[in-house]
């Protein structure tokens, strides 16, 4: 007898329904040779510290942090009251029922066909005790009756997969040690709960600097020659390259005067016909792109949409960061296109590297609709709207017909002082984009040939330089690919080699599979908005950044994708699952090491509720609050408080302490002025009013 163990409930359905013959037997089918059953995604979880290093108050504390378990321990799940849940202890009891029963001589872990579901299924099993029983894999690229027959007939040795389960286990074992840890050291540092974890602070990080760059900014004024003259009834506009500060609007003019004092003449025209090729096929995160920039829709949604779809077989696994198909799948994606053609499609297979390249394919290859086709009655909108975008572009990629243009490019000389290029594209015969968004319009040039000479006045104009603009969906998901090559929304459409490089060699920031869940509980801590497709920083994320700096818990794109590349090398066989958690917990490490540095030089701002000395004001203590320090007499009407941060300076408790018992801090270096943005050094005294002013007499 065979058991499969799926990931999820829908899944176990869709086996059962391509086995066939099965009956239902509480929380499993059974027939036919088989049983299926299932979990619930997650049925254990790591165990919390206090499993590990227990306190007598059972409340978070400095006594048992950092944790860092020899041997890390999963437990089933417990529900919000702190118990076990109780649906979740009995499915588990019937999987290990299953497992321990003497016919059955094969299990299957039919987890999702990735990381996570690798280890969803393998923790089970684990957990069960079950020894000396062949253990399979079923891994499924889409969900339709064919693929999963297809599946059963070709499964292999789980062996085959324990490089994948050993990333699993790492990135599990890492996020845990990251998330735990520093959370409870900020939080009791802050007196407020501030998430912290290996991802999500990053992500939230580059959103709170790209936000502060635009609050920031301070736009520059600068001037270049522009011509604005009709010639043959048409208005040509040439902007010079040339650019000039204010002071030096009088070379600016100089230049412009050259310039009209040549003819301008057309030295070059150049008609070509070509043909464009369509987008390629989608991973997650450029479909997500995508429909966040037509649809306003969120990565949460387009993903869960996504999902059920191809719970639903209509499409194949989400979860993928390639836009290629593998070789192998060539008699599959004919199949594909013949449905189509059925439908009245006009698609051809086609056999190129812009579509098959192995190369660049990790462990799935890209979205493409299955040969289960629905009607648009079948789908809800939002369904429909995901469906339609994986569809078209599928039929994009492999339409029969060509789409043609004509390029056209007139160079224009002014005598030899600049030359100034127009370009235009006309579409000739639409092809694909009759399936796919072109999004560009016709673009025709002015009548101009070759020989004629157009009329030109130069004028010194008035530019000024634009802001960084927010992180969208799209330029977001792009900076996470590749937190190191901002600019991949401009990069050519072929030449994406140094992409996959960075998602292979584990460069980026979150992986397909996480990054939207992440994204998603940075928006719901508080952190970040999400209006239509924009986001922006929050106060809560503004905190949070703020607060790990001042505690000097530097977790920038650097440290994430270090451990991210030792997370690849996990997967690739390279090191082992404990050298990966090594580098963490050396990480993690030097947060917590005391501060050595002498008072003068200490960076420490003690915790939440420490006290700093005595209120020149009141007389009543002086605590450590979330923002600084302030008076426990406020509630008395006592208003002293000095902030944490000055003029970008984290303020440590040392000076603190120095400056209530004396009425001067020790020197403190690094303050930044708010008006010139330069760097100062300064005590800081109370005056006789007690506010806290500068002083730079020693």
């Amino acid at each position: 007898m065979i058991l499969i163990i799926a990931e999820k409930p829908s899944l176990a359905r869709n086996i059962v329904s391509a086995i066939g013959k099965m009956n239902k037997k509480g929380g499993y089918f059974e027939g036919a040779g088989y049983i299926v059953t299932w979990a619930f995604g997650h049925l254990f979880s790591l165990a919390d510290i206090e499993y590990y290093s227990p306190t007598e108050s059972g409340r978070w504390s400095m006594e048992n942090i950092p944790c860092f378990p020899e041997k890390f321990h999963f437990k089933l799940k417990h529900d919000k009251g702190g118990s076990v849940d109780s649906g979740v202890k009995s499915q588990f009891e019937t999987i290990k029922m299953l497992c321990n029963r003497s016919d059955v001589d094969t299990i299957v872990n039919a987890g999702d066909s990735d990381r996570e579901g690798e280890i969803i299924v393998r923790i089970c099993v684990d957990k069960t005790g079950v020894s000396g029983k062949a253990f399979k894999r079923l891994w499924l690229p889409d969900q339709t009756e064919e693929t999963i027959s297809e599946g059963l007939k070709t499964m292999k040795d789980e062996t085959e997969y324990e490089f994948l389960a050993s990333e699993g286990y790492a990135r599990t074992y890492i996020d845990w040690l990251y998330g735990v840890n520093l959370t409870r050291y900020a939080s009791l540092k802050t007196g407020t709960l501030l998430r912290v974890g290996r991802v999500i602070v990053p992500i939230v990080k580059a959103i709170y600097d790209r936000d502060m760059a635009i609050k920031n900014f301070v736009p520059e004024i600068y001037y270049a020659p522009l011509s604005k003259c009709e010639t043959k009834g048409e208005e040509i506009e040439l902007l010079s390259k040339k650019k000039f500060s204010k002071d030096e609007l009088a070379e600016g003019a100089d230049y412009c005067n050259k310039l009209n004092s040549e003819k301008a003449i057309v030295t070059a025209k150049k008609t070509k016909k070509d043909t464009l090729a369509p987008g390629k096929l989608y991973s997650l995160t450029k479909l997500q792109n995508v429909l966040g920039k037509k649809y306003k829709m969120s990565m949460d949604e387009s993903l869960k949409v996504l999902q059920g779809l191809y719970e639903k077989g209509y499409v194949t696994y989400p979860r993928t960061n390639s836009e290629y198909l593998a070789k192998a799948e060539a008699g599959k994606i004919k199949n594909i296109i013949s449905a189509f053609c059925n439908l009245g499609y006009d698609l051809v297979f086609k056999d190129k590297k812009t579509i098959f390249d192995d190369s660049k394919i990790e462990s799935h290859s890209a979205l493409t609709p299955t040969h289960k086709i629905p009607k648009k009655d079948q789908l809800s909108e939002s369904e429909y709207k995901v469906y339609s975008t994986v569809m078209r572009r599928f039929a994009a990629v492999f339409c029969k017909d060509e789409c043609k243009v004509e390029k056209t490019e007139i160079t224009i000389a002014v005598g030899d002082i600049e030359n100034f290029t127009l370009k235009g594209v006309i579409m000739k015969e639409p092809g694909w984009t009759k399936y796919d968004d072109y999004g560009k319009k016709d673009k025709t040039l002015p009548p101009l040939e070759k020989g004629d000479e157009v009329n030109t006045e130069f004028i010194l104009t008035e530019k000024e330089t634009s802001p960084p603009k927010h992180y969208t969906i799209e330029t977001l998901n792009n900076y996470l690919k590749n937190p190191f090559k901002e600019d991949l929304a401009e990069a050519k459409e072929e030449d994406d080699a140094e992409e996959y490089r960075a998602i292979f060699e584990g460069l980026e920031l979150g992986t397909e599979a996480t990054r939207t869940g992440i994204i998603d509980n940075a928006k719901k801590s508080g952190y970040i908005a999400l209006k239509k497709d924009v986001y922006t920083i929050l106060p809560g994320g503004e905190f949070l950044i703020e607060a790990l700096s001042g505690m000097n818990i530097s977790m920038d794109k650097y440290k994430t994708s270090e451990l991210g590349k030792a997370l690849k090398k996990v997967y690739r066989g390279e090191i082992k699952i404990s050298d990966s958690v090594e580098i963490a917990k050396a990480e993690i490490a030097e947060v917590f090491k005391k501060d050595s540095a002498p008072p003068e030089k200490s960076s420490d701002t003690g915790f939440f509720g420490d006290v700093a000395g005595i209120c020149p004001v009141c007389g009543k203590d002086v605590i450590r609050n979330r923002f600084g320090y302030g008076c426990r007499g406020y509630k008395d009407g006592c208003t002293f408080r000095i902030g944490g941060t000055i003029c970008g300076k984290t303020i440590s408790i040392a000076n603190i302490k120095k400056l209530l018992e004396t009425g001067k801090t020790y020197k403190i270096e690094g303050f930044v002025s708010k008006k010139s943005g330069k760097s100062f050094d300064a005590y800081l005294k109370l005056d006789n009013e007690k506010k806290v002013v500068f002083d730079f007499n020693d």
